[in-house]
Formats: C-alpha cells, structure tokens, sequence
C-alpha cells in the first residue's frame, strides 16, 4: 500500500514537471516586512547598538543598614534602616521614590482593588501595611534634614532640602518601621503554622528605593500582583533579632555563627562547608532541644548577615526547622553553602531531606555553563509559598516532593542568574526572567542525575492549543495586564521556547552559547532593556535576528512550514516548500532514500524573503522515498499535517 502511494505521487509529480518548464523561483510581492526592523534599536550615549553599556553608562547605588525584632506572639516586625543612595545620573534629583511593597496589604491598595472577585495566585491579607516613623532625609554628610514625604500606595516619595548631586553624590534616608505579617502575602510571603511553631517568611519587608535610570526615569509601576521587581544594586548589612529557640537563614553570610549557635552546631555547620554529601545540622528528633543546638535559652538573639553587590534581601525564621547544609564547588575554586530548612511535615527522602542535594546540583550547573554564582549561600525555605525567589534564598512549598520540588528548586535558584544577576525588569518584562530562566532550567534538568527527572520544553508541540487560542497575547504584554490564564505561557514558556529554538535549530550552540554567556558577562550586575539583549545576541552570534524577535517576542502569530510536493526534475527532484504560517522559519529536511539512508539540510530563514513559496533543487542519484521537515519535532508548528511527503509515509 505504501510502495503504491508513493509512485502514484510521483507520477504526479513528473505531470507537473511538464507542465512547467523550469522550476525558477516566481517573483511575488515580497515579505520584507517580516524581516526589517520592527523597534528602535540604535545606539545610544548610554546604551550602545551593539548591546552593551555605552560610554554614558550610569546606574545609581544603594546600600542599606537594616536592623529588625520579630514579635512572633504579636506577629509583628519592626525595626529601622538607613539608606545610603548614591546619585551616578547626570542630573540632580530633588527626591526619590522608594518601593513599600507591605502596603499591598491594604483594604484600599491598588493591588487589592484589581484582584478580581473569585481572586487569583496573588491574594493577599488586607489587615497589613507600614507604620512609618522619624523618617530623616539629608544629602551628604552635613546637609539639613527634611521628613518631607508622600506615601501614595505601594510608593513613597522622599523630599531633600537640596538636590542630591549629579555624577556621584549621596544622601541617606532613615526611618523606623512596622507591619503585621500577612498570613496570606500574596504567594510571596507570609507565615505558616506547622505543629512545632511559626514558619515566618520574609520578603518584600523593607523600604526600598525604586530605580531611576535612563530609559524611564523613575520607574514608579505600584506593586499590584503579577509584576515583580526592578531594584538597584548595592551592599546590605541586616540583623534580625527573634526569640531564642528560632533559627533564622537569609539572603548573604551569616556573620556571627559563634553568637547564635551552640558549640555543637558550630561544629556541624564547619563540617556541612566541607561536605559534599548533607550533613543534618538540626534533625527532626532535636527539634526543641534547644540546650543542643542554642547558646542561649531564654530570651532573643540578633542574626547578623550581609551580603554585597546585591538587589535584595529575604530571610526566614522559625522554632521550627529541621537545617540541613552541605559544600558548593564553583569554578573558581570557591567553596560555598548549600542549605535548607523545613519543617517535619516536609521531612523524608521522597521530599525535603533531597533540598540540599537539589540545590547543590543546581548552583553547581549554573555556575559552570552560564555564569558564576556571587554569593556566600544558597538557601531553600520550606514555606506555604509555591515557589519565590530572592538573592541566594528561594521559598518553596512545603509540601513539594519528589520532581515537584527538584523543579521547583532548581527554577527559583536558576533566578538568581535572571533577575539577580542580569537585573531586568520584572514588573514590566516579565520573559527577560521567567522564561530565560525557564530555558536555562531545561538543560539543567537533563544533566541532573544523568536525567532522573525529565525535561519537556523541547516537547514544543503539546502547546499548539496555546498558539491557536483566540484569547493569546504577546509575549510583550505586561505581567500585570496579561490575562491570568495566559501568564505561564507568555512569562515562562514561549520565550523559553524561543531561546530553545535559537540554540538547537537556528544558531546551533556554539554560536548560541558564546553569545548568551557573553550577554550576561556583560549585564551582570547592571539594567538591560529587551533591545539590549537582541542587540547584543546578534551582535556575538553575528545573525539578524530581526525576522525572529518581531515574530516569537512582539507578536501572536505561528510556525507552520509545510512540504507540498517532491517532483522528479533533470535526473534530481524539486523540494516544493511553503510558510503557511505568519513568521519566516529556516527548514531543517531530512530525506530518506529507497535504501534506507537519510541526509538532512538546512534552508536558511531568507528563502521567505520574497514569498511564502520555495522549490529546492535536491541532487542525489538516488530515489527519494520520503521527505520531513523539522524532524525532531523542536519547532512549535501548528499543523503536523503538512511536515512530511508523503504523508501516509509518516502516518504509520
């Protein structure tokens, strides 16, 4: 039956060619459009067109001292910062705005009043927000102090008696402050209850400033839900004092080990930074035993950490951590700490006795293939939160297990490469994170355990029900406009998806990986825009990629390359190809012969430029049993149906 079809395809084939006399290409109205430029991306003083920081660079500073009690009978936290802001803009500035992202918690918050009424993922409590108090604001060392300030929803503007001066000068602000820790924070944050005490998670629990830089100026979007964060970088210095029997872990190093623990952990904490295997510093049968493990036994203690070069900070405490820890081996030689802590509810070796190993194996991964990993801890919380990152410390659920909470691991650790260390924009790019991040995870989860847990990005195909959808949108749609429903796909997937296809189909990985290395190399630490990383993808992979980013990134349109015939033609055959979909693709074909062999070739993506058809002249001298195109199946075409001829050849 198929030897059948086949030759009766052929003959039609072989009609065709005598229809025609010659297979030239038809010159049609071109589609140039798909290929030209679709967004500015020229150079600028402070950005340049080859993406990377231009001469005019400037991005400004902040570093904070932070000091913190938690009242766990009262569920309070309250304490003072000060905030030293370093002004490198050429411009003066009369004020700052500073991000307080606890007044979310509001019954009147903007946040609250756009949560639909059967809510979503970022529900929160509406009994919080800050109580500010003795805010001061000077500049320099010997300026006058201002308390001018507007608090407006999550944002608070903080006004100077003169102007904080361009290319370099300071100011600090400090204030006491206090909220009520939410029990619900918004999938983020908030406290959970376990049998042996509170889990208290920490994030988004200071004042910080917004950033300023030039590409908006103040970038000022409230803290509604679904957008994140953009923070500026700088070195924090933080102490949390809780009651005794607490064990606190954070973003940075813990600084004073001998003054919160006892002898005894002391020692098991020297042994787990040598260890390439757990080493249980607290186990679930020492759990208030605290004459073991605690210097002292009544009272509170202070945990003193810091951590440099830094967007962020979050911390955990709680009676009630069973602590594990074991050593990171970074390229450079550099001995790090891996550690977790959960709860017994979390305990076992089909759940959280795995965290460490997970997030060993994860840093490990990153630190090799993309970028060293800059901090003295890699820490992963059990908490009631599916899953959040801050620098060097994630929140996972306590009640993941198994592959669940090795994905989980390993995504919110991958963050701390994107947006921790390449500082994007959260609230407004939500794919310059979650979905490189999702990328980077795919490979990171095949070499996990020579692959114990699959990987299914490249599965690409299974979204077509996505891609159709009447109701998708654009990658480029902002986090907090996006409808719900489509944020996994538009935030994490599709973009994954797109960088997928540029290093295993488009620019292969030699190509892929010299540039994507080199884009964070060069934004490490610093404020990159979309038009930054295409222009410095191009510019390393030495590819327009223009057809690409206006395709995948800046449009809802799909992948669907079809062959529509293969025809005998002068001793060779003719190839007939078409792009029904809406964005250029190049063509990957692989051929099978009657004897049983295959070869594969590459189209290039400009065979689209003047058409939506193309005949490609395959010369063999031997019969051609089959042709497919994108034969690993790694583009997501929306029509399976036309990939192969014959069909039926594929069918069975």
């Amino acid at each position: 039956m198929r030897r059948k079809i086949i030759v009766k395809l052929l003959f039609a084939g072989a009609m065709l060619a005598g229809v025609s006399n010659s297979f030239a290409q038809e010159v049609k109205e071109n589609n140039q459009e798909q290929f030209g430029e679709f967004i500015n991306r020229k150079g600028t003083y402070t950005r340049s067109a080859s993406g990377k920081p231009n001469l005019g660079y400037w991005q400004n500073e902040a570093d904070y001292q932070i000091a913190v009690t938690l009242d766990d009978s009262l569920h309070t936290l309250s304490g003072n910062i000060t905030l030293t802001y370093t002004n490198n803009s050429p411009e003066n500035l009369d004020f700052i705005w500073m991000q307080m992202e606890q007044n979310r918690f509001t019954e009147d918050s903007r946040g609250t009043l756009t949560t639909p009424i059967q809510g979503n993922r970022y529900n929160g409590d509406v009994d919080g927000g800050y109580d500010i108090a003795n805010l001061q604001a000077k500049v320099g060392s010997k300026g006058s102090v201002s308390t001018k300030h507007i608090v407006s929803d999550t944002r608070m503007q903080v006004w100077f008696n003169e102007p904080i001066p361009a290319k370099g000068g300071t100011a600090t602000v400090s204030m006491d402050f206090s909220f009520k820790v939410p029990v619900d924070g918004m999938d983020r944050m908030g406290r959970l209850e376990v049998e042996d005490g509170w889990i208290y998670a920490f994030a988004q629990w200071y004042p910080k400033v917004a950033v300023f830089d030039d590409i908006e100026g103040w970038n000022v979007e409230p803290y509604l839900g679904a957008g994140e964060f953009y923070l500026e970088y700088g070195d924090f210095d933080y102490k949390v004092t809780v009651p005794y029997d607490h064990i606190v872990v954070g973003s940075g190093e813990l600084l004073n080990p001998k003054e919160v623990l006892s002898k005894e952990l002391q020692d098991r904490y020297a042994k787990a930074q040598e260890s390439d295997t757990t080493v249980m510093l607290v186990t679930a049968d020492e759990l208030g035993n605290t004459e073991l493990t605690r210097p002292k036994q009544d009272g509170t203690v202070t945990w003193h950490f810091a951590i440099q070069n830094s967007r962020d900070i979050a911390f955990a405490s709680s009676k009630a951590f069973i602590w594990d820890a074991a050593k990171i081996d970074l390229p450079s030689g550099k001995k790090i700490l891996a550690q977790s802590v959960y709860p017994k509810e979390s305990n076992g070796e089909e759940a959280w006795s795995r965290s460490t190993e997970y997030s060993k194996a994860s840093i490990e991964h990153y630190s090799e293939k993309w970028f060293e990993f800059p901090y003295a801890s890699a820490t992963n919380v059990a908490a009631d939160i599916n899953g959040m990152e801050y620098p060097g410390l994630n929140f996972c659920s306590y009640n993941s297990k198994g592959e669940d909470l090795w994905g989980v691991t390993d995504h919110e650790f991958g963050h701390n490469w994107f947006p921790m260390i390449v500082g994007t924009n959260e609230r407004r790019y939500a794919w310059m994170d979650e979905g490189f991040n999702t990328f980077i995870n795919h490979y990171s989860t095949l070499e996990f355990n020579n692959g114990e847990y699959p990987s299914t990005l490249n599965e690409t195909r299974r979204y077509v029900n996505f891609f159709t959808s009447e109701t998708r949108e654009g990658i480029d749609t902002y986090p907090d406009v996006v409808n719900i429903s489509n944020l996994g796909m538009l935030a994490y997937n599709k973009p994954a998806m797109g960088l997928l296809m540029l290093r295993e189909y488009i620019l292969g990985h030699d190509r892929f990986d010299n540039a994507f290395k080199s884009y964070i190399k060069t934004w490490a630490y610093k404020h990159p825009q979309p038009s930054d990383f295409f222009n410095h993808m191009e510019n390393v992979a030495g590819e327009n990629l223009s057809w690409f980013w206006q395709g995948w990134f800046y449009g809802t349109g799909n992948i669907d390359l079809g062959v529509s015939a293969v025809v005998p033609y002068a001793g060779n055959y003719v190839v007939v190809l078409a792009n029904k979909g809406d964005m250029p693709m190049p063509v990957l074909m692989e051929v099978t012969y009657d004897d049983g062999t295959t070869e594969r070739k590459m189209l290039p993506v400009e065979i689209w430029q003047r058409g939506d058809t193309w005949n490609y002249l395959l010369k063999t001298d031997k019969k051609v049993s089959g042709v497919v195109i994108d034969p690993d199946k790694l583009l997501p075409d929306v029509n399976l149906g036309n990939d192969s001829w014959p069909q039926a050849l594929y069918e069975k």
